[in-house]
């Protein structure tokens, strides 16, 4: 079943000539067999068969003439006195393709008001003999209701199909406009993110101005300090490096007014302060470090604060009134780890996956880009049993 239903939405077109030509079989059949002799012009009658047929064959391709031509074989049939036959159900079958059909409204009218007339005109023109006037009118009534009904049903199509091509559209439009937000939410991002790296390397810069005047005015009397300034400078200079790399190809837009003056971003060890922070505004927060705490890149160290700060101002605003959070820093060899966890209402969550759940950042958006900065990885959704999981591994040394 499944098999013929998929070649008959590949092949419609081959479906309606295989119909066309059992309709003219069966009708010419009874042209030669059951028609009453000497009643209708049976050459007449097997050409208007053979027309009706050709209907069939081509309703797709071209409804609209097919309609014109099945009316005007309805006329032929009225003044050659053909009476009805088999091949008569094309004008049926016409009337549904049009009224189903996106083509133009006059066609449609045409073939309702030719539906409606079809069954009176052939009453009119071959009365029943058997049949007292109730009889007929019953039978015309019946018969005008089956040619209402197929055209109903056409146009209920006809709605139903153009009532779903509007919802593809305006789902194809919603996925542009939503694909065209988190564009700009993601260009909003790097131009953030290059707005403070820029502050951590002018930082680090100035580091290495002073180190370096430092230096210089001890050279002579304190070596060793000069020398422990010039080390300083190497180190400074290598994580300045390192964040201009992360800085590359992120473009900087939208700059605010410069002070003149930079001031060092946010590093891990603020996190406890940011911690206290939430707690004091009412989210309980338990809070705890993993490992030996050791100097890390401060690319990665900014990463870290503003993923914390973006998940626990989340859980503050959309977990609900009685949430929970717990927040883990875990040292790794290699990198730094970052888990953070609520029991609130997960599905609020969902507004991190539409663009920022507050004014300081675009949700997930913001934190993929700011992951992705510094080669790490990310993986954020709901927890078994409600709530929301942030979990982020950030690489010590930089990616290239």
């Amino acid at each position: 079943m499944q098999l013929l239903y998929d070649f008959i939405r590949r092949h419609p077109t081959g479906v309606d000539t295989f119909w066309a030509v059992v309709l003219f079989g069966f009708s010419m059949l009874w042209v030669i067999t059951a028609a009453p002799v000497g009643v209708e012009p049976r050459t007449a009658a097997a050409v208007i068969v053979l027309l009706l047929s050709l209907v069939v064959a081509l309703r797709r391709r071209m409804p609209e003439r097919m309609l014109v031509l099945a009316a005007v074989l309805g006329v032929a049939q009225l003044t050659l006195d053909v009476e009805v036959n088999p091949a008569d159900f094309a004008m049926l079958v016409i009337i549904y393709t049009v009224a189903a059909h996106d083509g133009s409204r006059w066609a449609s009218r045409l073939a309702l008001v030719g539906g409606l007339s079809a069954a009176p005109l052939a009453q009119v023109r071959w009365p029943m003999q058997d049949a007292g006037a109730g009889g007929k009118i019953f039978f015309t009534i019946v018969m005008s209701a089956t040619f209402a009904l197929a055209w109903v049903l056409g146009d209920s199509i006809r709605t139903r199909r153009a009532y779903f091509a509007q919802l593809e559209e305006r789902a194809t439009r919603l996925e542009k406009e939503r694909e065209a937000q988190s564009k700009v939410a993601v260009a909003a991002e790097r131009a953030r993110i290059a707005r403070e790296l820029h502050d951590v390397v002018a930082h680090n810069v100035s580091v290495m101005v002073v180190q370096a005047d430092g230096a210089a005015y001890v050279m002579d009397a304190a070596p060793d300090q000069a020398k422990q300034a010039l080390e300083t400078i190497s180190t400074t200079g290598r994580q300045a490096l390192a964040e201009m790399r992360r800085l590359l190809g992120v473009l900087r837009t939208g700059d605010a007014k410069e002070s003149g003056e930079y001031v060092p971003q946010p590093d891990v060890r603020q996190i406890e302060d940011l911690v206290e922070q939430v707690r004091c505004a009412g989210l309980t927060v338990d809070f705890k470090i993993e490992g030996t705490p050791r100097p890390l890149p401060s690319g990665v160290e900014l990463t870290a604060y503003r993923i914390v700060q973006e998940a626990l101002t989340n859980s503050r605003k959309h977990g609900g009134p009685e949430v929970g959070a717990s927040v883990r820093l875990v040292y790794f060899d290699d990198g730094l780890g970052l888990l953070v966890e609520d029991d609130g209402r997960g599905a609020a969550h969902e507004m991190y996956e539409d663009g920022g759940a507050d004014g300081r950042g675009h949700g997930l958006i913001g934190m993929r880009e700011r992951v992705g900065m510094v080669g790490g990885t990310l993986d954020a959704g709901p927890r078994p049993g409600g709530g929301f999981r942030i979990s982020a591994l950030l690489p010590l040394k930089p990616a290239h």
